[in-house]
């Protein structure tokens, strides 16, 4: 059974990662707009500055009142708010949408950022949602879970549209097939930099996570057509956002399953 925090919260049709507009799901090699409500998990992770709010990561729902994302995302000196249900950043006042200020923000007591280790965080909302057909959440995959090489995953965000390009407006997806940990830690791709409590994707040349991405989910399906978030968009190669051997690089989730179980109590 899937592991999904503060199980109770699943009421009436809306399971986790089950969206009722279903993703469109191709092979494309690059990222493409995604279809409206398709990924209803995904959420916009915004700083305050003067008088606006400015979309800087991505983040998951993971239950009607948590969202994960990484911990390389948040500052002590920033105020944010969690916007859902959103597809057009540019649009305001989208049908469905919310944004909401965060009640607290956890972030992993053991965040290296020095050596990038235990990128991830947690953000408790301030009011619950409501669950509808443009918010709803991911579920989880279980503990310990290693995703096979080469699992067809999508990385989702409104990171840059190619490296140095603009942000997105519109959400986007991507194909990332997984890369796993005996190729991504060989010496010529990531080497040791690459641990077992992280997932490689990418890494041919195709266009990856960008700039913007970062907190963002790496989702794969499962073969009952859920999605788990498998993943926490965590880094990637300074040379560009697709560069050969060089995958974007996640917050493997399942290592981390019960930090999320124990600081979400």
């Amino acid at each position: 059974m899937k592991l999904v925090i503060l199980a109770l919260f699943v009421a009436g049709a809306y399971g986790c990662g089950l969206p009722t507009y279903t993703p469109i799901l191709t092979r494309v090699v690059g990222g493409q707009d995604v279809r409206p409500k398709s990924w209803p998990w995904q959420v916009s992770l915004q700083y305050r500055s003067g008088s606006n709010f400015y979309h800087t990561c991505g983040g998951t729902l993971i239950s009607n009142q948590w969202v994960l994302t990484a911990a390389h995302c948040i500052s002590s000196s920033r105020t944010y708010r969690v916007y859902l249900g959103k597809y057009s950043l540019e649009t305001d006042n989208e049908a469905g949408s919310i944004a909401i200020s965060p009640a607290k923000i956890i972030v992993h007591e053991g965040w290296d950022s020095y050596r990038i280790r235990n990128d991830i965080a947690l953000i408790k909302l301030s009011t619950p949602v409501t669950f509808s057909d443009s918010i709803m959440a991911a579920c989880l995959p279980d503990s310990g879970d290693i995703l096979p090489n080469n699992a067809p995953c999508y990385v989702t965000g409104w990171g840059r549209l190619w490296t140095g390009g603009p942000i997105a407006d519109i959400l986007q997806q991507a194909i990332l097939p997984v890369v796993d940990h005996a190729t991504c830690s060989r010496y010529d791709w990531w080497g040791s930099q690459v641990t077992v409590k992280m997932v490689c994707a990418g890494g041919d040349g195709q266009l990856g996570s960008c700039q913007g991405d970062s907190g963002g989910p790496l989702n794969c399906q499962n073969s009952d057509g859920s999605w788990d978030v498998h993943g926490v968009v965590s880094f990637g190669s300074g040379l560009g956002c697709n560069y050969p051997k060089k995958p974007s690089v996640f917050t493997r989730v399942s290592a981390y399953i019960p930090w999320i179980n124990n600081v979400s109590e």
